[in-house]
């Protein structure tokens, strides 16, 4: 199994790299986490006819202004998009008029794309999507949801944007790989729900995880890779087993 990272910045794509998405690619499945403005670059690696599931954590800019770039794509097979129950009609709202041309022609009933796009709202738990999957609501300034999948008996965990909260150790709970937001340089409590370094840490430490990833490196605090590779370092002294993602890393599991 392969996790490509397509964009581990936050807020805004700047020379460090785009904005968050990720691609899995399982022998049955691609998984995408999210579809910031790395999200153009999954035709690079999506290959064959499998199943494409894109798994949104929330809908602030920096995590689906890749959307935009549907029309780029030709997968026979479609997409499939998950989010949490509820925001069916935020992503309807960003993909059609006056924002995009539109995914389909609602007067004329037709498809504006070359393939279909099949969209799923999922509540709180568990779920069986072609894989098991579980969705936790996190903390963030709005609705920021996490997702823990199993695959190739493996578990991966992604955070989206949060804070530690409640629900963060069952999310990391013995993964496999922790795929975490790292949002700050120093360890925070923000009300908007980010966190450092230290304390991404701290929770891998203390959740029996075996790899954590750092991502979703603020932009505007991060504005080299060597401030990424110092937080990695920071991580390293509490979690030994730590990697600060950059664009188009390949990450074997």
């Amino acid at each position: 199994m392969k996790i490509i990272f397509l964009g581990t910045n936050g807020w805004y794509s700047s020379p460090t790299g785009n904005t968050e998405c990720i691609l899995i690619e399982s022998k049955s499945h691609y998984i995408i986490f999210d579809a910031g403005s790395g999200f153009y670059k999954i035709d690079n690696y999506i290959t064959q006819d499998k199943p494409i599931a894109l798994f949104i954590s929330h809908f602030h800019i920096d995590h689906i202004s890749g959307f935009h770039t549907l029309g780029k794509f030709k997968f026979q097979q479609g997409i499939d998009i998950y989010f949490a129950k509820g925001r069916k009609k935020d992503f309807q709202t960003f993909v059609h008029p006056p924002f995009t041309i539109g995914i389909e022609n609602k007067k004329e009933n037709i498809l504006n794309l070359s393939y279909p796009i099949r969209l799923h709202e999922l509540e709180i738990g568990n779920h069986e999507v072609g894989f098991p999957i579980e969705i936790l609501k996190m903390k963030h300034g709005y609705e920021d949801h996490g997702y823990r999948i199993a695959m190739e008996d493996k578990i991966i965990s992604y955070s989206g944007d949060t804070g530690i909260c409640p629900t963060s150790k069952q999310l990391a709970r013995n993964a496999d790989v922790l795929i975490h937001e790292c949002s700050f340089i120093d360890d925070s409590d923000d009300e908007w729900g980010h966190v450092g370094p230290g304390q991404v840490a701290s929770l891998a430490n203390e959740s029996g995880v075996k790899k954590l990833v750092l991502t979703h490196f603020d932009a505007s605090r991060y504005d080299t890779l060597e401030k990424r590779m110092n937080a990695q370092k920071i991580a390293r002294e509490i979690f030994p087993n730590t990697i600060a993602a950059i664009d188009d890393m390949i990450l074997l599991v």
